[in-house]
């Protein structure tokens, strides 16, 4: 006979129910609470058909390949169904770390060209707060020269070439707006819609709601270039309070993608299975113990990286690229690079990874030797100009650019202002700077937004930092305001109690 206690699934009853009266001692049923702990963990652990039986059988049952597909139930990263139908499957994120000058590269103010060298009226300074500049500081007119290009007529400046041969494939976000003036802050704010430590990350709150195609990669993967990593460090793509298994796992571009992945010398892959299968039992035996779910992390952070041992290698064997393609990303096998990082971005995608974030620094242009708007910036843009380009056409090449949502862009642009230094720089802007996006559902070809005079506020289309968190969650199929998580007695979300959807952008 079966008696049902304390029900609480989507249809009642919970699972571990159905064994309290066949298989628990009378004591145990006369007390309810007890009962059910010891059935919780009898079914997990005992009966063999429990979570860890189970994710142990379609591992195997995958090496001998007739896998069945994976579920929530056995892999947390398996693909799951969106709120709605998405257009866009994957996202490469380009994070162009330390605020690039949307005054250098997109956004030309003859007005501003007029005021060179004159104190900014104090009507727009008024009650601001700046990282260095005082309210008195001079405007600065640029030194670039800017054209329309393609038969969008997108403004796009001479540092960008590349980016004006795909000018038709892009969505330009003229007036984007933040909230926060220091990098690692707001560099947390774009990446998590927080300028607080400790929130998660687009990449984890994404594989959170839907998962990922790859069952042989994580579902979020982060690259690296450039003289240092970004300000703030790995929090940009932790998982915060979500279980960290979404949290984004750094790969090197060049040779080992991960250390110390590769067996010890001496030790056989055979041994190598025996091991991780040994060690996951006994966590699986923890886990029917605790319940705790940072253990079925652990579970599956030893298969993913038994898995990654063949896996990881063959993403990062370019032998199958040909030289034309190399040639395109301007990418050096075995040279890392921004363009290294692009093309592996790609192959990330193609393998069904869902979030790829690349960071490149540095853009942080104050004006000091090495960080001025003259030969720094040129070789800035030299570095990113053509991956970032040729990304975005390889992805319409081979038909991937539909569903996979390209974004370009730092974490504030620069002041109209200058910055009294050794040399030409601007300092941090909050009120307006650009960022573009191409694929994944977004109107190509689109300039979305206008700035006043000196390119001070946006006036027109202004999209925050949470509209572009609310659309992009969006073309991915996700209703930001239904994907939350309850932490410390309140429902956290991407958008925190903000972001609206940009329907202007969608295609």
């Amino acid at each position: 006979m079966v008696q049902w206690i304390n029900g609480n699934s989507d249809y009642g009853f919970s699972m571990s129910s159905l064994w309290v009266t066949n298989f628990m001692p009378n004591s145990a049923i006369r007390n309810p609470q007890s009962a059910l702990q010891i059935a919780r963990r009898h079914f997990l652990r005992d009966c063999r058909v429990g979570l860890g039986a189970m994710a142990l059988g379609s591992l195997l049952a995958a090496e001998k390949g007739n896998a069945a597909e994976p579920t929530a139930a056995t892999d947390p990263l398996a693909p799951r169904p969106p709120h709605f139908a998405a257009k866009a499957k994957n996202v490469i994120f380009l994070f162009m770390a330390g605020g690039p000058s949307q005054l250098e590269l997109f956004d030309p103010k003859p007005k501003l060209q007029d005021l060179d060298g004159q104190v900014i009226p104090e009507s727009f300074v008024a009650s601001k707060r700046f990282a260095f500049i005082k309210k008195d500081a001079k405007l600065l007119g640029t030194r670039r020269k800017f054209a329309q290009q393609g038969q969008s007529g997108q403004t796009i400046s001479e540092c960008l070439p590349h980016l004006a041969g795909i000018a038709d494939d892009i969505c330009t976000l003229r007036a984007m707006k933040t909230d926060v003036f220091n990098h690692g802050p707001a560099k947390f704010f774009l990446n998590t819609g927080s300028p607080l430590f400790g929130r998660p990350s687009i990449g984890a709150w994404v594989t959170y709601g839907i998962g990922s195609q790859s069952q042989n990669l994580p579902g979020f993967v982060v690259l690296q270039s450039g003289p240092r990593g970004p300000r703030g460090g790995s929090p940009n793509w932790g998982s915060g309070f979500l279980p960290t298994t979404y949290q984004g796992v750094p790969l090197r571009s060049t040779g080992a993608p991960i250390l110390n992945l590769a067996n010890p010398e001496g030790i056989a892959p055979g041994d190598q299975r025996r091991f991780v299968e040994a060690v996951n039992e006994l966590n699986r035996l923890h886990l029917a113990d605790t319940g705790d779910g940072e253990i079925a992390t652990r579970i599956a952070a030893y298969e993913m990286a038994f898995r990654m041992q063949s896996s990881a290698p063959e993403l990062m064997d370019l032998s199958g690229e040909s030289q034309e393609t190399l040639d395109h990303y301007g990418a050096t096998p075995g040279k890392p690079s921004f363009a290294m990082n692009c093309l592996l971005a790609r192959r990330l995608v193609e393998r069904g990874v869902r979030f790829v974030q690349l960071y490149h620094t540095d853009w942080d242009h104050h004006g000091n030797k090495g960080t001025e708007l003259g030969e720094s910036l040129d070789a800035i843009c030299q570095q990113t100009d053509q991956g970032a380009a040729a990304l975005v056409q390889d992805l319409k090449r081979r038909g991937l650019l539909n569903d996979t949502l390209v974004i370009w862009g730092g974490e504030f642009g620069r002041t109209p202002q200058g910055e009294p230094r050794e040399m030409m720089g601007r300092d941090h802007h909050i009120e307006s700077y650009t960022m573009w996006l191409a694929g994944g559902g977004v109107k190509a070809g689109l300039s979305l937004g206008t700035t006043d005079e000196i390119g001070y506020y946006g006036v027109d289309d202004v999209v925050h930092v949470h509209d572009l968190h609310a659309t992009l969650l969006h073309l991915l199929g996700l209703d930001h305001l239904k994907l939350t998580f309850r932490f410390q007695g309140r429902d956290f979300r991407l958008t925190d109690v903000a972001g609206k959807v940009v329907q202007k952008m969608l295609a």
